[in-house]
């Protein structure tokens, strides 16, 4: 089975509904289905739609042969939102995790296969005031508290999106100029090592123990051809189903979102 995720910074655009611009270059290009094309997942997993369904045009809610499941804010338009496109129907599908202002924010699809669970989560930025950081740093325990029901159980799933968090050093091109920023600080950096001692593995580590890996580049001053990045992108397994894992890798050659998509091959 292959499952994607990834960041796509704007339903519409990356479909085509709405022109996107990279530099001077306008597009209305179908980036997101030629990509699916080409790669046929089983699943993908994308975050920040920014878009309610009512919005998208008909032919482009979902590429052929999949089905869909989109969550949205409730309350803002044009903020946050995910939606999880898959060729297996799913048994159950669920949308919040209990907390009113956590899923009115529209920031998790989680799809139950019966014998594996896929989480896929927009977790929040920080970068608009430490009351944002806050609010990130409750949401990850909320959602993590939330999973324990399936560790209680020893239940297969995947937690996977966009974390928002860089990890270690190696995991963004410059760890010393960020450590006061939101991505990076040591009390979300703090997230990301509870999540590991929960027993989840960051499984991209497991096959590739490299700096210079990133899934995320500013818009600002070519960081992308310079490779000034971040990995902020995971698919986190719990234990049992990390055995499965044949590959995870990033694809930093892939355009049409400030992020790339990352993509892991499982033996489900």
């Amino acid at each position: 089975m292959k499952i994607v995720s990834w960041n796509i910074n704007g339903y519409r655009s990356i479909t085509g509904q709405n022109p996107s611009k990279r530099y001077d270059n306008v597009s209305y290009d179908n980036k997101l289905f030629k990509y699916i094309e080409a790669e046929k997942p089983d699943i993908i997993c994308l975050q920040e739609t920014k878009v309610d369904e009512n919005q998208i045009n008909v032919e482009l809610k979902a590429p052929s042969g999949y089905h869909y499941y989109y969550s949205h804010c409730s309350f803002k338009k044009g903020y946050s939102g995910v939606v999880t496109f898959t060729k297996h129907k799913p048994k159950e599908i669920n949308f919040n995790i209990g907390i009113n202002k956590f899923d009115i924010e529209g920031r998790i699809v989680e799809t139950d296969f019966d014998d594996f669970v896929l989480i896929n989560v927009y977790f929040p930025n920080g970068t608009s005031g430490y009351h944002r950081v806050e609010y990130k740093l409750e949401f990850y325990d909320a959602l993590f508290l939330y999973l324990k029901k399936y560790r209680d159980k020893g239940k297969k799933h995947i937690v996977c999106g966009d974390y928002n968090t860089a990890h270690k050093e190696i995991d963004l091109a410059r760890p010393k100029e960020n450590e006061g920023n939101s991505g990076f600080l040591p009390e979300e950096r703090k997230k990301i090592d509870e999540i590991i001692d929960m027993g989840y593995i960051d499984t991209f580590r497991m096959f590739n123990k490299d700096g210079g890996n990133y899934t995320w580049w500013s818009q600002r001053g070519r960081a992308r051809e310079k490779n000034v990045g971040w990995r902020i992108d995971y698919f986190f397994a719990d234990k049992k189903t990390s055995r499965l894992v044949q590959n995870s890798i990033i694809q930093p050659e892939i355009f049409g979102s400030d992020h790339c998509p990352i993509v892991l091959n499982i033996d489900l």
